[in-house]
């Protein structure tokens, strides 16, 4: 026969145990009805694109407000009307987009980019290299002489921004030696890869608040360092310097210079009847005497001791150097990688500008210089 139990006494419990326990229950109810969205706004600003020039390289990430609500994505505004773009633009405060295909890295060229006298504070720079071991061992230089300057350099050296584009087709050429590069045989579809690359360049790079677009080739080692103030204050939709290369001349035993883009030319009846007798996908050529096209060419237009601001038309241009109002560009005026009226590249750049009202000038007169190989 079962024994009845007596009366059940409860253990005291003890107050901290009552607080630990409370605050337990509190932890995972915040954590069951609170948001599940983290908090990623500090994460964002370091891993996203800032620069208002640039799309971002991470997804905006949603945060919460103290209030439980979710912030929306940020919206910048812009008013193209108020982009200036003038004959003075350094007073003006306009910003200038330095644009760079690169495919080997000249520390001449980077040493000479930091002379520039334009405030560097103004100046957004642009890369796009390819996607092969030349294209590597270029973007490991290029990138630490990057750091050098926006990291541990003079604050006056630092550039606004800085944005490396890699190339997401491969070079049409296995070597990108002198000689190989200006093979006739070589011209269109180097060309038109060259093309490609400054469109993804510029499409990718072309913000809202720039006023100008400085294309300046990865082997320009030497300009004047107020170049872009002396390029802009000619007020041209379109203005290129001539480029030269120095050298070491043999038969003299002297330095020397030779004229190096023969792609800033004005037209001629030749060219034209010659044009006029190609196939469609067939494309002018300048500088093989296996074409002559009788152009008169901007490189044999200099004049020792001449003004320097001396101005001639153009109606094709290199991209050795080359100054473009931002407006040219946003017009529509890209780099054709086909034949455009038998012009590729540049010169059919030069071509669709003028086709969309905008008149190239050349400064035959006002020297870069090309690296000699």
């Amino acid at each position: 026969m079962a024994r009845p139990m007596g009366p059940v006494r409860l253990k005291k419990t003890s107050p901290l145990t009552l607080v630990l326990g409370g605050a337990l229950c509190i932890f995972i109810l915040y954590f069951l009805i609170g948001s599940s969205a983290p908090d990623f706004s500090a994460s964002r600003k370091a891993s996203a694109a800032s620069h208002p020039l640039s799309p971002p390289t991470s997804p905006f990430r949603k945060s919460t407000s103290t209030s439980g609500k979710v912030k929306p994505p940020p919206v910048t505004r812009y008013n193209l009307n108020n982009v200036t773009i003038t004959h003075n633009p350094l007073d003006n405060r306009e910003n200038i987009l330095i644009l760079t295909p690169m495919a080997r890295f000249y520390q001449a060229y980077w040493d000479n980019l930091l002379k520039l006298t334009y405030s560097h504070e103004l100046i957004t720079l642009g890369f796009i290299l390819p996607k092969n071991k030349e294209g590597n061992t270029a973007t490991t230089e290029l990138q630490k002489q990057i750091a050098k300057t926006q990291q541990y350099g003079p604050e006056k050296d630092r550039f606004k921004s800085i944005i490396i584009l890699r190339q997401d087709f491969d070079p049409p050429l296995p070597s990108q030696d002198e000689g190989e590069r200006h093979k006739m045989q070589n011209q269109k579809i180097r060309r038109a890869a060259m093309a490609k690359a400054r469109n993804s360049l510029l499409f990718t790079t072309l913000g809202p608040s720039t006023s100008w677009v400085l294309w300046l080739d990865a082997d320009i080692i030497e300009t004047p360092p107020t170049l872009i103030q002396d390029l802009a204050f000619h007020d041209k939709p379109l203005i290129a310097p001539n480029c030269f290369q120095r050298y070491y001349n043999t038969e003299r035993k002297v330095m020397d210079e030779r004229a190096y883009d023969f792609n800033n030319w004005q037209d001629s009846p030749t060219a034209q009847e010659l044009a006029s007798k190609m196939g469609y996908d067939d494309i002018l050529l300048e500088g093989y005497a296996d074409m002559a096209t009788y152009r008169a060419l901007m490189a044999y237009m200099y004049e020792e001791g001449a003004d320097i601001h001396h101005e001639v038309p153009l109606d094709g241009v290199g991209g050795t150097a080359l100054l473009v109002k931002a407006d040219v560009h946003r017009d529509g005026a890209m780099f054709p990688p086909f034949a455009f009226y038998h012009l590729i590249e540049t010169e059919g750049f030069a071509k669709m500008a003028k086709r969309l009202g905008w008149q190239a000038a050349g400064l035959p007169n006002y020297k870069v210089y090309h690296y000699n190989e």
